[in-house]
């Protein structure tokens, strides 16, 4: 597919995956939402990416959410039945970016409202600055979303206050409820996301993919099942490294 709205680059097996319409704070239209979902298949069939960066162009927005006007005049001129394959389309591309089985990394250079709060909270680590802020909109419009993702993130008790009221959390805040991992000067962001990025494809990529799936997968369960799960994935799932190959380092300094 030919990229017209998502900007990639893959660099030491970090995909880098920029949002790129700034002239509307990078609001998700519908082909931005299908190019998206397709950049994200491709970093998870590529073998030599072992981590996803999510980024917004500008230094305005992450992503202001969805694109309002494209959606109105979806309602006017599509058919019933295409505007909901596309409403399904816009709702499955957020799941399939939560269950990426290669950890995801979110930029957030600016705000994220909305859509793009939606965006973010599927994201595995969220790296923001002073102009990093979110709103989760959902209730003001009639909608329903983040039920699932935001209280992994930040607890039930917030997630509830932040989804019934949806007022702007700021980046101190944000940082405080857990919502941003790290808070970094603005022209740091993207510096910081690739270091956490680039310190994962350092690590075996079993392991980290099989973390990500246990913690996706075992959400709810007992914690004797979540441990027996865990022994199950290691013995069946995940390739056997030698302890020569796992403590390499260690070995070549003989101990010291």
């Amino acid at each position: 597919m030919e990229l017209k709205t998502i900007i990639v680059k893959k660099e030491a097996g970090v995909a880098v995956l920029t949002l790129n319409r700034p002239d509307v704070l990078n609001a998700m239209n519908f082909q931005l939402v299908t190019e998206l979902d397709a950049a994200v298949t491709d970093a998870e069939e590529d073998e030599d990416v072992r981590a996803v960066v999510l980024t917004g162009s500008g230094d305005r927005a992450f992503s202001a959410g969805g694109d309002i006007h494209e959606q109105r005049r979806d309602a006017e001129e599509l058919s019933p039945e295409e505007d909901q394959r596309r409403r399904a389309v816009r709702s499955q591309y957020a799941w399939h970016l939560a269950a990426c089985r290669k950890p995801t990394i979110g930029a957030l250079n600016g705000l994220s409202y909305g859509g793009g709060s939606v965006l973010a909270s599927s994201l595995d680590i969220r790296v923001g600055c002073g102009r990093s802020r979110f709103r989760f909109l959902a209730a003001a419009y009639g909608r329903l979303n983040c039920t699932w993702t935001l209280p992994q993130q930040v607890g039930w008790p917030v997630a509830k206050e932040l989804l019934f009221t949806g007022r702007v959390v700021e980046a101190d805040e944000a940082y405080r409820i857990g919502l941003l991992n790290h808070l970094v000067e603005p022209g740091r962001v993207m510096e910081k996301a690739m270091e956490i990025a680039a310190t994962i494809a350092e690590n075996h990529p079993d392991s980290v993919q099989g973390v990500k799936q246990l913690l996706v997968e075992d959400v709810g369960l007992p914690w004797q099942e979540m441990w027996e799960r865990e022994i199950d994935y290691m013995n069946t799932r995940v390739s056997h490294v030698g302890v020569e190959d796992a403590f390499k380092e260690f070995i070549s300094r003989r101990g010291r």
